[in-house]
């Protein structure tokens, strides 16, 4: 059992909240599975931002970093053509 601990900042706990049910279900299942396998097949390194990565879920992208302890998510957000994700993330940079 892992005794990772998982750690979503303010702004992506406000985006899930907002989430249709289906979207939000997706998120939250793909989100507490990073517990236990935190670098997934589907995980990518993000470009231009050491230590974070990124996966999708569904229609949202889900930006977070990994250390021993701790799964940090930054951002959940649409994964649509004018790169909602990465503005968010480019805001708390």
């Amino acid at each position: 059992m892992s005794r990772r601990k998982l750690d979503v900042a303010r702004d992506a706990a406000k985006a899930l909240a907002d989430l249709p049910a289906k979207h939000f279900k997706q998120v939250v299942v793909k989100t507490l599975a990073l517990i236990a396998e935190p670098f997934p097949h589907d995980s990518r390194p993000l470009q231009g931002h050491e230590g974070l990565f990124r996966i999708d879920s569904g229609e949202c992208g889900i930006v977070y970093s990994v250390d021993d302890e701790l799964v940090r998510i930054f951002v959940i957000g649409k994964r649509n053509n004018d790169d909602e994700v990465y503005r968010l993330l480019d805001r708390k940079t």
